[in-house]
């Protein structure tokens, strides 16, 4: 192993140290997320109110629902008496209810069979939109901070102001033959708005509240905000409790072998890292053991060198006739290889046809082939002769 494999392996170690250092020493965020999950104790999560529930219905179990609730109570609906094997109230708190239309109906059905739904949510199933005879509204406040307080006049002393996380969302219409209103929200100096109603359905009641920032973690632990949560939840009456869990079975599991490790932050920066330290690997590997490719110098081109050779061989020893031959042996294979001519008789019916399969002007090639005329018939050639007859030649080329 040389000095440079050594120092690269001793700057991966260092690394590798710091990153566990800095990731020990530095306390984690918070979490804000609004999760409304049960086994969280972020500041959204609902923690403290289903550890409570036990508290608030002292003689009720608490039973958590990791299916849909579609699945869950039509295992208990008898289709021989047409009646529910089990009573008790369902809970589910979420800023967007994730019942399906299958689930809502349902809940309907438990619900006139003489059970409870609370349902705390500020978009409710909109199959309760259409059941239960409401609608919402939101006049949206930026501020997040209202007054909530509760329609009879025994609950006065239960009213909390909540300063951050809430949502101007109100009951703008009501069935108000089947509706109760039981609670209120007022943000700044806008009017009272109404949060949180019961709705008769057959034998038993929907309670609908749109506030469910209220009975996370963070709201339950300021101040006496609880007081207002266990308000809220004392219309129910005291049985048996159907929570609906965010930890539903199969839910959030994903496919990837790697979920575990990917979730837990020291397990995903050491994953991370590793990957990083066997690529600078490869690639640190690949430079020290790659072979040196040889410069091939590629051949030289002999032809030109040759006939330059040759050319100044001529020029220097005033050998005029013989390069003007040569030009003119050189063009006329030119004439006969490129346009197919017969170049032994160079007359005006020549010149002609030349013009017509070469495009090249007529009275600049009449004067090309008259000067070849000229100087083959010429017995003795100087230097100018050689000069118009190559300049000559070479317009006829480029033009």
């Amino acid at each position: 192993m040389n000095k440079t494999i050594k120092i690269y392996i001793g700057l991966l170690v260092l690394l590798f140290v710091g990153v566990i250092v800095v990731e020990f020493s530095t306390p984690p965020p918070v979490n804000w997320t609004k999760t409304y999950n049960e086994n969280q104790k972020i500041p959204y999560g609902t923690y403290i109110l289903h550890n409570e529930l036990e508290t608030l219905f002292p003689t009720s179990k608490v039973h958590d629902i990791k299916v849909t609730p579609y699945e869950y109570f039509d295992d208990y609906y008898s289709w021989e008496d047409s009646t529910y094997l089990t009573a008790g109230n369902f809970i589910q708190i979420n800023e967007f209810s994730p019942t399906d239309d299958v689930s809502a109906q349902e809940l309907l059905d438990f619900a006139s069979f003489g059970n409870s739904i609370f349902m705390s949510t500020s978009y409710p199933p909109r199959t309760f939109f259409d059941s239960l005879g409401f609608q919402t509204d939101n006049d949206y406040s930026f501020k997040g901070a209202a007054n909530l307080s509760f329609a009879n006049p025994r609950l006065k002393q239960d009213s909390i102001f909540i300063q951050k996380g809430m949502s101007n969302i109100y009951f703008s219409e009501l069935d108000t033959v089947y509706t109760t209103v039981l609670g209120y929200q007022k943000f700044d100096s806008l009017q009272q708005r109404v949060n949180f109603i019961k709705v008769n359905w057959g034998k038993g009641n929907i309670f609908l509240h749109l506030q469910p920032v209220v009975f996370t973690n963070y709201h339950l632990l300021k101040k006496n905000n609880k007081k207002y949560a266990a308000a809220a939840l004392s219309y129910l009456p005291d049985d048996t409790i159907y929570f609906d869990s965010k930890n539903k079975f199969g839910k959030d599991l994903g496919s990837s072998p790697l979920r575990f490790i990917l979730s837990q932050p020291p397990l995903r920066y050491a994953w991370y890292l590793a990957l990083l330290s066997i690529f600078l690997f490869m690639i640190f590997n690949a430079k020290r053991k790659q072979r040196v490719v040889k410069v091939i110098k590629p051949l030289e081109n002999t032809t030109v060198a040759f006939t330059k050779t040759i050319g100044n061989l001529y020029y220097e020893t005033k050998d005029h006739d013989n390069l003007v031959n040569k030009k003119i042996t050189y063009f006329l294979e030119h004439i006969r290889r490129v346009y197919y001519l017969d170049t032994q008789v160079l007359d005006k019916k020549f010149v002609k046809s030349l013009v017509l399969k070469s495009g090249k002007d007529e009275s600049e090639t009449q004067k090309l082939i008259n000067l070849i005329a000229h100087l083959k018939a010429k017995p003795s050639c100087n230097e100018d002769d050689l000069l118009n007859l190559n300049k000559a030649i070479e317009d006829f080329y480029t033009k």
